[in-house]
């Protein structure tokens, strides 16, 4: 099947790395896997952070002459180069879909979204105009991949869906798991880390909003620890790295357990997760979290905030602990309780790979996808 694929927050081919980028790479590698011939829509961002109207009715416009642009392109194709199924991912009220609606009808395909979210109350405020035009997008659709379930309760119930649990490609993960010991002694000869301690791990963008809030929640959460017998390795960089150092002043020395590697190339992180012990991330009103998906993979175990789609993503109990979003004092408890107990952590560690490669690997997850998306297809 041809699918024109769009994500209007971020194009899978963005310079800046994110977990919504990774996601969108997923979704067209589980098509590819599956024999699908994908190809990017456009390259739109729609996005309006400040919830400014005047912006807000630009992109629409602009959305609108892009979409009558591709079509005219569609119209001088051949007919089997024209695109069967158009696939939006990650549509919200800042990011709406302006194109996916348009061309669909115009070409008679079927329109599908991927983690589309819908919130009520931004009716009739500053995104006013992008809220109508994911409920219009959504009315158009044949079909949702639903990636968050606590998307689903906004979802008109009539809308056929498809309750995916975020996925990857576990071969990378495992085989790093399989040179751990190899990698811890090339991540402490990179970053001076202690072999002797157990090293906990957070991978996250250092930017404004819950990324800066959940770093702070992390760092004070950090510094009531009791025991020494730990060091901390933060990977990430961003337009906050400022006020994410600032947080953890009183680490940042030679005497204390921290280490910044900065951000990573991608191929990299298996290495890291596989060196590591513990992985450690409030999730501060996280849709699902990524990193803490590669984590599991990872063979780690997980301490994170109890947040938005986390629990579809971290087995609370059995692959990691999940604590009360925003609870300083759970979170570090939680932290103190998997340091001191290797064997729960190593147990909730396996657990955690197994669970990723028998249910959120990229396979499965293409066949699911190919499976629904055939049902789009049927009139």
């Amino acid at each position: 099947m041809k699918v024109a694929f769009y994500a209007p927050m971020k194009p899978p081919d963005h310079p800046v790395p994110s977990g919504d980028r990774h996601m969108a790479r997923l979704l067209i590698s589980a098509l590819e896997r599956s024999g699908h011939d994908v190809t990017l829509a456009s390259r739109l961002v729609s996005r309006d952070g400040r919830g400014d109207a005047l912006r807000q009715a630009r992109l629409q416009r602009l959305g609108s002459e892009l979409a009558e642009r591709l079509l005219r392109r569609y119209a001088r194709a051949p007919r089997d180069q024209l695109p069967e199924l158009w696939l939006t991912y990650h549509l919200y009220y800042k990011a709406p879909d302006h194109l996916g609606p348009k061309v669909s009808k115009a070409l008679g395909i079927p329109y599908v979204v991927a983690e589309a979210s819908v919130a009520p109350k931004r009716a009739g405020g500053p995104w006013d105009l992008g809220h109508r035009a994911v409920l219009s997008a959504l009315g158009a659709a044949k079909g949702a991949i639903t990636l968050n379930p606590a998307d689903a309760g906004c979802l008109d119930p009539a809308l056929p869906q498809l309750m995916l649990p975020p996925f990857l490609d576990p071969q990378p993960y495992e085989a790093a798991r399989g040179m751990r010991s190899a990698h811890r002694k090339t991540v402490a000869d990179r970053f001076g880390m202690d072999t002797e301690k157990t090293w906990l791990l957070t991978v996250a963008m250092m930017r404004p909003g819950d990324k800066l809030a959940s770093y702070r929640l992390l760092a004070e959460a950090l510094k009531t620890l009791a025991t020494t017998d730990w060091e901390i390795l933060v990977v990430g960089d961003g337009t906050a790295s400022g006020e994410v150092r600032e947080a953890f002043q009183g680490f940042a020395n030679d005497q204390m357990p921290l280490r910044w590697a900065g951000a990573l190339p991608g191929e990299m992180l298996p290495t890291i997760y596989a060196a590591a012990d513990l992985f450690v991330w409030p999730a501060i009103r996280e849709a699902y979290g990524m990193a803490l998906l590669e984590a599991q993979a990872g063979g780690l175990a997980v301490v994170a905030g109890r947040e938005g789609g986390v629990p579809a993503v971290v087995d609370d109990q059995a692959s990691g602990l999940l604590t009360p979003p925003g609870d300083c004092r759970a979170f570090a408890a939680a932290v103190s309780r998997l340091i001191a107990d290797p064997d729960l952590r190593g147990e909730m560690g396996r657990k955690a790979a197994e669970r990723v490669s028998r249910t959120q690997n990229l396979d499965i997850s293409a066949r699911k996808i190919t499976t629904f998306l055939e049902r789009c297809r049927t009139p």
